[in-house]
């Protein structure tokens, strides 16, 4: 499950390396921070990169480890994701 997990946001960037921006991995960052969002509706915002119900449970509960944190904690990962996409090494991108 660890490994479909990381392979999961591996994947994602590489998606957006592809070419297609990173209005992709943008939208997947905020959906596992958004604790308005249910798992399912996680799982349902992810179905593209979801091949069976293996990595569809791994998700799930990747999703409930940020489902356990405080809005704080939610916050500063916020911050800390768009210092990342703001970051010079990101700029090139």
């Amino acid at each position: 499950m660890k490994l479909v997990t990381v392979l999961m946001l591996v994947a994602l960037p590489l998606y957006c390396y592809a070419g297609s921006g990173c209005s992709v991995l943008e939208k997947a960052v905020e959906d596992t921070i958004n604790p308005n969002l249910s798992k399912d509706e996680y799982v349902a915002s992810l179905q593209e990169f979801i091949d069976g119900e293996d990595t569809a449970k791994a998700a799930r509960e990747f999703k409930q480890c940020f489902l356990s944190q405080s809005n704080e904690t939610l916050d500063n990962f916020r911050v800390m994701m768009q210092s990342i996409y703001n970051s010079p090494q990101c700029a090139l991108y």
